[in-house]
């Protein structure tokens, strides 16, 4: 049984999360540097000012138009420009190679190796970005594809370590709280050492 996705605080922006496949993926894109919440608020926030969401009707934009709607305040990103850029990019690629409908890019994939093919080729989705994305369908949207948790990878388990893992205010502190024990660990969300060549930082509980 899967849950539906709750992250942003925003009752409706969560919905537009959970019925609209670009909204999800863009929120995705924009899932760094930044708070998850602020990052997943970003799809609401530019439905709200353009007053829609198609990706062919962004990709038909000058993207300079597109990035100064991206960047009023409250910008959709912390970098606004680039990262406005990236989501004009994103709307691009999904007009130019799935008919602009972001659910056609995991709609009838054979495997999660193909459906992992098809995320890389995509701007922004680095690996790991990707592997989230797969545990984020999987988890939240029932989207399972073959050998779905192998490409996950990390992402996958019980570990409440990403925005895959949260459906409600009590998950959302559960990853808040694994994302601050990884900060303070130098950690990264697959629980690596950022810097291996250094030695793990121990947290030491202060006595009363």
């Amino acid at each position: 049984m899967t849950q539906e996705l709750y992250i942003t605080g925003i009752e409706s922006a969560d919905a537009l999360l959970n019925r609209d496949g670009t909204a999800l993926m863009i929120g995705m894109l924009l899932d760094q540097q930044v708070p998850m919440e602020w990052a997943f608020t970003g799809p609401y926030t530019i439905r709200k000012r353009l007053g829609h969401l198609d990706p062919k009707r962004i990709a038909a934009m000058n993207v300079d138009e597109f990035v100064a709607i991206c960047s009023e305040k409250p910008a959709i990103h912390r970098f606004p420009k680039s990262m406005g850029t990236r989501v004009h990019q994103l709307c691009v690629a999904l007009t130019q190679d799935y008919g602009g409908k972001a659910e056609n890019v995991w709609k009838d994939v054979p495997d999660a190796e193909q459906f992992m093919k098809r995320l890389r080729k995509l701007p922004g989705f680095g690996e790991e970005k990707a592997q989230i994305f797969i545990a984020l369908l999987g988890k939240r949207f029932g989207v399972r594809p073959r050998g779905w948790q192998k490409f996950a990878g990390v992402f996958s388990d019980k570990q409440p370590r990403s925005v895959a893992d949260i459906y409600s205010a009590a998950t959302l502190l559960k990853v808040r709280g694994f994302k601050q024990m990884q900060r303070a660990l130098d950690h990264d969300k697959q629980d690596r050492p950022k810097r291996p060549d250094r030695p793990t930082r121990q947290i030491v509980k202060k006595s009363k």
